[in-house]
């Protein structure tokens, strides 16, 4: 199976360019499943159902999220409504939406999990609580060809740990949040799929996504009152991670996809 992962959609600029780069591999047969993070893609703070619908539309298979979920209030009866839009797991008892799902596509049963980590994130319960749960979801006899968790966080090493603690029972590990895209894509020792972050989709001329010159005025000026960050609209980067897995489920390559933009280009 092709899988292809995007990260952290920023702004309304990317967004376009996903629905047409998603649409065109779905149609020219260039990946078989995409997974998508979603959580910036409203102005760069959160979420809504139109864009949820729209990648769905283009050919998305799932959404995933992150801290930036509840910045759009709207989302959250429609996280109610679909297993194809994701929160984090281990989010606190009694918040809406789930964090894991399992999803019939045209190429048989995925697993999609979303987990937020623990250091300098907001508050959630601890992440590693959640391997278990995970593994068992996602093991082998359950007929699941493709199985993929997205670890939102902060911390390189707490993503690295969760690598390896999911190593050998998913298919990839691939985190998102910092929308800076890492070099250490691998395959593990036991056959999963592992980068430490795959980038944002946005303006890479910029401060993570965000207008520079507001970030910037916002980092000299620390403890004052200082403009709301505002979505960079320049060109967009698609960045993301194409996966391919052995019929056993577990990955045979993992490679970095950036198309368009200022950052270098590698296509499928």
């Amino acid at each position: 199976m092709r899988v292809l992962f995007i990260g952290d959609i920023v702004g309304r600029n990317a967004r376009n360019l996903a629905y047409k780069k998603i649409k065109f591999f779905k149609q020219n047969n260039d990946v078989d499943v995409v997974i998508v993070n979603v959580e910036n893609s409203a102005g760069g703070f959160g979420v809504t159902k139109e864009i949820c619908e729209n990648f769905f539309i283009s050919g998305a298979d799932v959404l995933t999220t992150g801290n930036h979920v509840w910045d759009k209030k709207e989302i959250i009866p429609y996280l109610n409504e679909t297993n194809k839009v994701l929160r984090p797991l281990n989010m606190m008892e009694g918040t809406p939406g789930v964090g894991l799902t399992v999803v019939n596509t045209n190429y048989g049963l995925i697993g999609v999990a979303n987990l937020m980590t623990n250091l300098f994130m907001m508050k959630s319960n601890p992440v590693f609580d959640y391997i278990e749960i995970i593994k068992k979801k996602f093991s082998k006899k359950e007929n699941i060809l493709f199985s993929i968790v997205d670890v939102h966080g902060e911390a390189t090493s707490e993503k690295l740990a969760l690598g390896f603690s999911l190593d050998g029972y998913v298919s990839a590990v691939v985190g998102t949040h910092t929308h800076v895209p890492t070099a250490d894509y691998r395959i593990m020792d036991n056959g999963t799929a592992y980068i430490t972050d795959v980038g944002m989709s946005g303006d890479y001329n910029s401060v993570i996504g965000m207008e520079k010159d507001l970030a910037i005025k916002k980092f000299k000026r620390i403890n004052e009152k200082t403009p709301r960050l505002e979505v960079s609209m320049g060109n967009p980067t698609l960045c993301g991670v194409l996966i391919e897995t052995k019929k056993n489920g577990l990955a045979k390559s993992i490679k970095p996809v950036r198309i368009g933009g200022v950052i270098d280009n590698t296509g499928l």
